[in-house]
C-alpha cells in the first residue's frame, strides 16, 4: 500500500507539468489553456460489400470479440407506400410476418424453438422499409439462419395473428390522445407536411379494418425480393465462408418486379397558430414547424453545427436563454431537420407550464429573430463542433454500428464514404458558413405554431398573437363496433 501511495503522489505532482501549455516548470492559469490534442484519424472497420446476380446486396462485418452472429435485412417499401385507405398495413405486415410463422411452423412454435437457443428472429415495418433480423450464438447459426430463411421465403400470415395485430393497433388508436407530447408530435407533422402526406397520416379504426391477409400477401409479392433488399451480417465468422453460405442459400432467390414509388406531395399548413385543447393538463406542449431539407444538401454539415449550437443540448443557446436564464421551459430544443431521401421538418419545441404559454412562445420568437442581430458567436460554433466531433466516435464505436450506417448509405444511395465525409465536413465549417443558415432555412413568417394545452390556464389568450385555428383530434368511431 505504501508503494501505491507514493506512486499516486508522484503522479498527482506531475499532472501540472503534463498539462502545462508552456512545458516543464509552467502551469495552466485556466482550463482554457490546457492543450487539447488533435482527434485521431477516423478509420472504422469497413464491412465487405457483395452484390449477387439477383440484385441482393450483402455486407459482411467480422467481429470476433464475442461468439455471436447478428443479421439484418432491410427491404425497400414502407408505410409511405401503402394506400391511404389502408394506413397501418405495413405495421400489421411487420408484426404478423413473424407472429404468423411459416408454412412449416407456427409463430408459437418458432418462439419455443428460438427460446431454447437464446436466439431471436424479428420482423418490423417503418416509414420507408420493412425488416427481418436475427441474433444468435455462433454455434446455433445454422439452426437460427434456417428460421430466418424460412420466414423470408415462406411466411404464412395466419389469420388469427392478423386479428391479434389489428386489436393491438386499435388499442393504440384508442389511447393516442392520452399523451399530450404524442399529440404534439403527430399534429406538428400534419402541419409541416400536410395532413394527407404519407409522412404525416395516421392509422384509424377504418383503415385497420380494411387490411386483409390478401393485402399482406400482395405487399410481400411486390416488395420482398432480392433486388429490393440490403442484408448485413456481423459477428464471429469468416467472411469468405459466410459468403459461400449465403450464395448457397439466397443465390437462387428470384428477382422481383421493379418497385414503383409515388412521389409525396408536401402541402404544409399556412403560417399561424393552431390549438389542440386538452383540459386535463397543466402545461403546454409547443411546436413550431416548417419544411426542412435533406442530408445530401451541400449545407448539411453547416446545418448540423447550427442545430447543435442553437438548439441541440444543455449548452445550446435556446436551452441557456429560455430554460436556464428565463426559466420558461422544462425542455426546449429542435433544429432544421434533414432526412435521407425526403425533406425533413424544421422543428422547434418546448414544454412549459400553462401560465407561461404565450410568454414562452414570444421568448422563442425572440431567439429566432435575434439570430439576425446577434448571430451565433465563434465560441458557440466551436463548442458545437467540439460536441459533435467528440461524441462522433461513440456513435460508431462498434463494428455493428458501422455496418448499420454503411447499410443505410447503400439503402438511400449515398456515397460509401459518407461516414468519413461527415467528420471532415464538420471540421471545415466556419462561422461564415453557419451565419447564412438561419436566413435560408429558418423563417419566422413561415412557421406554423402548435400548442397542445389548456387555454383556460394560459397567461394570455393565444389569440393575442394572431388568429387561432382549433384542431379536432377526436378519434373517428370504429365501424366494426359502431362506436
Amino acid at each position: 500500500m505504501s508503494r501505491l501511495w507514493i506512486a499516486l503522489t508522484l503522479l498527482v505532482a506531475a499532472l501540472p507539468l503534463a498539462l502545462s501549455p508552456q512545458g516543464a516548470g509552467a502551469q495552466a492559469a485556466t482550463w482554457k489553456q490546457v492543450p487539447v490534442p488533435a482527434l485521431h484519424k477516423f478509420q472504422p472497420q469497413e464491412p465487405r460489400r457483395i452484390q449477387f446476380a439477383n440484385g441482393l446486396v450483402v455486407f459482411l462485418q467480422e467481429d470476433h470479440e464475442l461468439p455471436l452472429i447478428d443479421g439484418f435485412a432491410r427491404i425497400r417499401g414502407g408505410s409511405r407506400d401503402e394506400a391511404a385507405e389502408k394506413t397501418g398495413l405495413v405495421d400489421i405486415f411487420g408484426d404478423v410476418w413473424r407472429t404468423g410463422g411459416t408454412s412449416s411452423k407456427t409463430g408459437d412454435q418458432l418462439d419455443d424453438f428460438l427460446e431454447a437457443r437464446a436466439a431471436k428472429v424479428e420482423t418490423g415495418g417503418s416509414i420507408d422499409s420493412t425488416s427481418i433480423s436475427f441474433s444468435c450464438l455462433k454455434n446455433d447459426f445454422d439452426d437460427v439462419f434456417a428460421v430466418f430463411l424460412d420466414l423470408l421465403r415462406h411466411p404464412e400470415f395466419r389469420e388469427e395473428k392478423i386479428g391479434l395485430a389489428k386489436d393491438q393497433s386499435k388499442a393504440g388508436i384508442s389511447r393516442r390522445n392520452d399523451d399530450p407530447g404524442g399529440i404534439a408530435v403527430r399534429e406538428a407533422a400534419k402541419l409541416g407536411y400536410g395532413a394527407r402526406n404519407p409522412y404525416a397520416r395516421q392509422e384509424e379504426y377504418a383503415t385497420i379494418a380494411a387490411v386483409t391477409r390478401t393485402d399482406l400477401l400482395n405487399w410481400r409479392q411486390a416488395h420482398v425480393a432480392p433486388n429490393n433488399t440490403v442484408l448485413g451480417i456481423v459477428g464471429d465468422f469468416d467472411a469468405a465462408t459466410m459468403e459461400t453460405r449465403l450464395r448457397q442459400a439466397l443465390g437462387d432467390w428470384a428477382r422481383g418486379p421493379a418497385r414503383t414509388t409515388v412521389a409525396a406531395t408536401f402541402q404544409p399548413a399556412s403560417p399561424g397558430y393552431y390549438l389542440v385543447e386538452k383540459t386535463d393538463v397543466n402545461q403546454s406542449n409547443i411546436r413550431m414547424v416548417e419544411l426542412g431539407t435533406t442530408r445530401n444538401n451541400p449545407d448539411y454539415f453547416a446545418i448540423e453545427v447550427f442545430n447543435e449550437a442553437f438548439a441541440g443540448g444543455f449548452s445550446a443557446r435556446l436551452f441557456s436563454n429560455i430554460r436556464t436564464r428565463k426559466g420558461l421551459a422544462y425542455a426546449v430544443g429542435g433544429g432544421i431537420g434533414a432526412a435521407f431521401d425526403h425533406r425533413g421538418l424544421v422543428r422547434l419545441g418546448m414544454s412549459t407550464k400553462s401560465e407561461s404559454t404565450v410568454e414562452a412562445i414570444q421568448a422563442l420568437y425572440e431567439e429566432v429573430d435575434g439570430l439576425a442581430k446577434n448571430p451565433l458567436t465563434a465560441e458557440e460554433i466551436q463548442h458545437a463542433k467540439d460536441n459533435i466531433l467528440n461524441s462522433f466516435i461513440f456513435n460508431f464505436d462498434s463494428p455493428d454500428k458501422v455496418l448499420r450506417e454503411r447499410m443505410a448509405y447503400e439503402f438511400y444511395g449515398y456515397p460509401a464514404d459518407f461516414l468519413q465525409r461527415f467528420r471532415d465536413g464538420i471540421e471545415k465549417i466556419t462561422p461564415v458558413d453557419v451565419a447564412r443558415i438561419p436566413a435560408k432555412y429558418l423563417h419566422r413568417d413561415k412557421l406554423a405554431v402548435l400548442v397542445v394545452g389548456n387555454p383556460a390556464g394560459f397567461d394570455k389568450p393565444l389569440a393575442n398573437l394572431g388568429p387561432v385555428t382549433k384542431l379536432d383530434v377526436t378519434i373517428p368511431p370504429d365501424p366494426e363496433r359502431g362506436q
